[in-house]
């Protein structure tokens, strides 16, 4: 499969283009958070690897089977939405060594997958859903700019202020280390869906300026074990009228990046 190039960074996705999902009556498609991904980077000695795998409850049991079975880490399994139809489960792994030996083993987890569901995911159709936002509303609020991919406009903030390692390899946008909001529907009954990533010290303050402003926090977990400074990341669901979504995601970003 092709792969996108950034900085001697290569990474790999892989729509799931065969699950049919949806959250309170909102298609999710691949650009609100339903890729799978597995991305490599230059350590000091050994090349690292991270991704992230979109597992049903089919899939589950026999792709850690593999991955475990190719050398590879499981780093976290969470949810990245609630009241979803069907269940999905993102799954973390990691790993360390030779990259022809890495790209092996994530080949076998990515055929895993297709092999349990009976069809590669990303051979699929490619759906797109309904998007009237009035963008700019989104852009002025939050003081960043997206693209816009079947219907989805998606906002991806990386955090320069901290410089991340995992085994001693840095770790960038790229290789997810991010907060993202991916938005779909109307300007009266929008859906936004994301991700932050958070300081131990922001968790508390960016959950407490979500929830008093009606967004869900549905997940909050972690993407590493041996990263430095520890990270932590926060799924978070909402529906509402555009301009309070993003009103509301701005008072949780603020409290992210703050200098002591």
């Amino acid at each position: 499969m092709e792969g996108e190039e950034n900085d001697g960074q290569f990474k790999v996705t892989v729509p799931q283009n065969d699950l049919n999902v949806s959250v309170d009556d909102f298609k999710i498609i691949p650009p609100m958070g339903l890729g799978s991904w597995a991305a490599f980077a230059p350590g000091a000695e050994q090349i690292m690897l991270m991704g992230d795998i979109v597992v049903t409850e089919s899939d589950l049991k026999p792709v850690q089977q593999e991955i475990i079975r190719q050398g590879l880490t499981i780093t976290a399994i969470h949810n990245h939405f609630v009241r979803n139809e069907p269940d999905v489960m993102y799954m973390h792994i990691g790993g360390m060594g030779d990259e022809k030996k890495l790209g092996r083993s994530v080949k076998a987890v990515f055929d895993k997958v297709s092999e349990v569901r009976g069809t590669n995911p990303a051979n699929a159709e490619s759906l797109s859903v309904e998007n009237t936002l009035n963008i700019k509303i989104i852009d002025s609020i939050l003081g960043y700019q997206g693209k816009m991919n079947n219907g989805v406009y998606k906002i991806t903030i990386g955090r320069p202020d901290v410089e991340l390692k995992e085994h001693g390899a840095p770790v960038s946008t790229f290789l997810g280390f991010n907060t993202w909001a991916s938005w779909q529907g109307t300007n009266e009954k929008a859906a936004v869906a994301g991700d932050f990533a958070m300081l131990a010290d922001e968790v508390a303050p960016v959950i407490e300026a979500l929830v008093e402003n009606n967004i869900e926090v549905v997940a909050v977990h972690n993407h590493m074990v041996h990263e430095e400074p520890r990270i932590f990341f926060l799924h978070y669901w909402g529906v509402g009228p555009v301009e309070e979504l993003a009103v509301g995601l701005k008072a949780a970003l603020d409290e992210t990046g703050k200098k002591n």
